[in-house]
């Protein structure tokens, strides 16, 4: 049985955000575990987010661009809902939840009315990012837990020198393993 769409939602009302621009609040009481809202707009491919917005400001963190998977973005930017105005948290009230390609907002705790939701972003970070990216995608959510980023992970990693390798010493062979399955660690539902 197919979910039915979420576009509004009774737990919420959208207006303006000590954090950033517009923010998402709840209505009423909202109890943990509850699906508030699904994140709609425009879906997508990579390349389609990537031509759209080609022009787009790189000093610019703005966006309502949201990954799904490998092949699917959501651009609330077109044909959104409120689901686009929950702002980043770094000790967020809520987290996304993909299910069947699509992505659902769910409170990950009891949040009182007229409290701000928020979830972190988790946006990741790309080789070509210029130095300034941890400045240009800050975080204003002020929590005691913030790491003062919406990137993660929270610091870019650092290269490494090469170790030099300890000459081989001959060894028994070890039983053979059966091969695993290649595991992914990429967490789809990244906003960029």
């Amino acid at each position: 049985m197919p979910i039915p769409e979420m576009r509004t939602s009774r737990w919420i009302e959208v207006r303006d955000s000590p954090i950033h621009g517009k923010g998402v609040f709840a209505a009423r009481r909202i109890p943990k575990g509850t699906r508030v809202i699904e994140y709609l707009g425009d879906r997508i491919t990579h390349k389609q987010a990537d031509d759209r917005y080609v022009d787009h400001d790189p000093n610019d963190n703005h966006t309502f661009l949201f990954i799904v998977d490998r092949h699917v973005v959501i651009d609330a930017g077109v044909g959104g809902n409120g689901a686009r105005f929950i702002n980043h948290s770094c000790d967020g009230n809520c987290e996304s939840i993909i299910q069947e390609r699509r992505v659902f907002i769910e409170s990950t705790r009891l949040i009182e009315k007229g409290e701000e939701l928020g979830y972190d972003y988790e946006i990741g970070r790309e080789k070509d990012d210029p130095d300034d990216v941890d400045e240009i995608f800050a975080c204003r959510c002020g929590s005691p837990k913030c790491r003062g980023t919406m990137l993660y992970p929270a610091e870019k990693p650092v290269k490494k020198a090469p170790k030099k390798k300890a000459p081989k010493k001959k060894a028994k062979k070890p039983a053979k393993k059966p091969a695993k399955k290649p595991v992914s660690r990429a967490k789809a539902g990244r906003r960029r």
